[in-house]
């Protein structure tokens, strides 16, 4: 079942140069895609425009079986898809590791005990149980970057896009990251540059580059 399917994406920022000129790529139902390459060559990029935070110049996004184009096609795809970002702090702005944790799963409709319970449940998987009230801007980077990878998780999205998760964490947070996934995930897309990382936590590695995606 082709969950995403990119077809002829063509994108360039404005005043820089184009990184997208003709992209294809498809996601199956099940698979683990590991996506490394150079710096510029557009992996963060094309997250960006899957969610629909980009808009493509041209070529076709085809997500869940219907094409997106407008930003109201997007709604359900970001209520179903899971996407970290690279930089922590661009998705911590609640004043707590508990609140920043919760607020997805509240937006969803789930009920104040519903919601107690994820992030009960979230924090037993991740190691953070003790660390539910601690202000979020008082966390180290690799606490920061670990309660990211919370709030995506608390959405239980189908398919996540990991965009750097284990970038400066140290060796038993990585090991609680790639335990996590291995046990409780089926489809995702990671980005980064630590291949050895890759190779544990996918079934296949591609280096984009030159607007192609080439198996490694």
């Amino acid at each position: 079942m082709r969950l995403i399917k990119i077809k002829g994406l063509k994108f360039s920022y404005p005043y820089g140069k184009r990184i997208f000129n003709g992209l294809n790529f498809v996601l199956h139902k099940g698979e683990k895609i590991g996506l490394t390459g150079p710096n510029g060559s557009g992996k963060t990029t094309l997250f960006h425009l899957i969610m629909g935070l980009l808009k493509p110049e041209a070529g076709e996004i085809k997500i869940f079986g219907k094409i997106r184009k407008k930003e109201e096609d997007f709604f359900e795809v970001r209520r179903k898809l899971g996407l970290l970002f690279q930089d922590a702090d661009d998705q911590l702005f609640c004043p707590t590791v508990e609140e920043n944790i919760a607020f997805g799963p509240l937006n969803l409709g789930k009920t104040k005990k519903e919601v107690k319970k994820i992030v009960r449940e979230t924090c037993e998987k991740l190691g953070l149980i003790g660390l539910e009230n601690k202000v979020t801007t008082k966390l180290s980077s690799g606490e920061k970057k670990l309660v990211a990878f919370s709030t995506v998780i608390a959405m239980k999205p189908e398919v996540l896009l990991l965009d750097e998760p284990n970038a400066g964490l140290d060796e038993e947070t990585t090991k609680r990251i790639l335990a996590y996934l291995k046990e409780n995930t089926k489809t995702y897309i990671i980005i980064a540059q630590d291949y050895d990382f890759l190779k544990k936590a996918t079934d296949r590695i591609y280096r984009l580059t030159d607007s192609k995606l080439e198996p490694l």
